[in-house]
């Protein structure tokens, strides 16, 4: 069974540091590439960061200098290193993962940043 396993959300004080996951199980496919969404309440569902094949990797403006993302190829994983957290990156954080037969996202993680 192919599935997205997402996990590291969770409450945290302003300018702290989270670190998400998401392994892709159940799949041989080659991934195109990998990347994480945020949907914050009210507003647009937006591509905070994203990695490809080759390791290029492109991020949001806002969030750009505090989230890091890499992925580890052979356990099919990719993370987000979110540092300096601020209350505006409060939402939730999906996974997607780019196949070649198409997208797969992940039922997302709440990140709350609040005192």
């Amino acid at each position: 069974q192919v599935q997205l396993v997402e996990s590291g959300g969770g409450l945290v004080q302003p300018g702290g540091s989270l670190r998400l996951s998401c392994t892709l199980s159940g799949s041989s496919s080659t991934i195109n590439a990998m990347g994480w969404y945020r949907q914050a309440l009210g507003k647009q569902r937006e591509l905070v960061a994203q990695i490809h094949s080759g390791g290029t990797t492109n991020y949001a403006d806002s969030v750009k200098g505090r989230f890091t993302i890499s992925r580890d190829n052979a356990k099919n994983t990719v993370y987000l290193e979110m540092n300096s957290l601020k209350p505006e990156d409060t939402g939730v954080y999906s996974c997607n993962i780019w196949l070649p037969a198409g997208v797969m996202g992940g039922q997302g993680t709440q990140v709350t940043v609040s005192s």
